[in-house]
């Protein structure tokens, strides 16, 4: 047993790849010392699905929203959607939703609109926003900048942070989290490695992305929330911390953001 206390701060735990095996990936992550996961929706499809899994299980919770990549065809009634199925007791945040640049599934100009109406939003419900960020950081610091969030004490996080440092201290200066996931564990990530020293040990969150981005020594198999461990430990070895001290923070750090309560 892991005598950890760990939050997996985001996992698609509604994807078919587990539908096999999810009820044993709950208990293996449950023995890893992870006692809660967020699980993001992805479209309008599968926001249903996802608050079903917080039904089905204590330590799981939700957040709704559109990713980028799913913005390009939407109904006109979309963030009412996303607004009444926010009103769920365990859906803890706005989310996934952000700017990818590097699928050409959705305009610009559309991943702009659709990520600005969902910033209102959750400002409007009091709740963070989970950001997906792949290869916009311009644009997406400028949004987060001219949005109500910024500076709010609960903004959100950039979640699998992937980007500069200069990006990292920007989104910092508005408050928001930082998420890091598997990549922080591979061989030649020095450079994220590098930045996840300097980050504010109170801006921290941890998190699996799974069944995407498994951490080493997984690496190359399908990803579950019980790795999150591995992405907890090499933060705790890079910045000189006892695992369990660092587990501690983050999981804290969670707690704050996400207003999930004790595990």
């Amino acid at each position: 047993m892991f005598l950890m206390n760990l939050v997996d701060t985001h996992c698609h735990l509604d994807f078919d790849k587990f539908d096999e095996d999810r009820d044993a990936i709950v208990q293996r992550a449950a023995e890893h010392g992870v006692t809660r996961i967020i699980v993001p929706a992805l479209d309008l499809q599968n926001c249903e699905p996802v608050l079903k899994l917080t039904e089905q299980y204590d330590g799981v919770f939700a957040a709704m929203g559109i990713h980028p990549n799913s913005t390009a065809v939407l109904p006109s009634n979309w963030l009412e959607t996303i607004k009444s199925y926010a009103q769920h007791p365990k859906v803890v945040a706005i989310g996934e939703i952000g700017l990818d640049y590097y699928w050409d599934d959705s305009p610009k100009d559309v991943q702009h609109d659709a990520l600005r109406q969902q910033l209102a939003l959750a400002a409007e419900l009091d709740l963070p926003v989970i950001i997906h960020n792949r290869e916009s950081s311009e644009d997406v610091v400028r949004l987060l900048a001219e949005s109500p969030l910024a500076g709010r004490e609960r903004p959100g996080v950039l979640h699998s942070f992937s980007a500069d440092w200069a990006t990292a201290q920007e989104v910092l200066d508005m408050r928001f989290y930082l998420g890091f996931t598997g990549p922080v564990t591979f061989k030649k990530a020095e450079e994220l490695r590098e930045i996840v020293a300097k980050v504010p040990l109170d801006r921290i969150l941890v998190e699996t992305d799974a069944p995407y981005l498994t951490p080493h020594p997984y690496r190359g198999k399908r990803n579950e929330p019980g790795y999150v461990r591995f992405v907890a430990e090499k933060i705790a070895e890079v910045r000189e911390m006892e695992t369990a001290v660092f587990s501690q923070q983050t999981t804290a750090n969670a707690e704050r953001l996400f207003k999930i309560g004790h595990g």
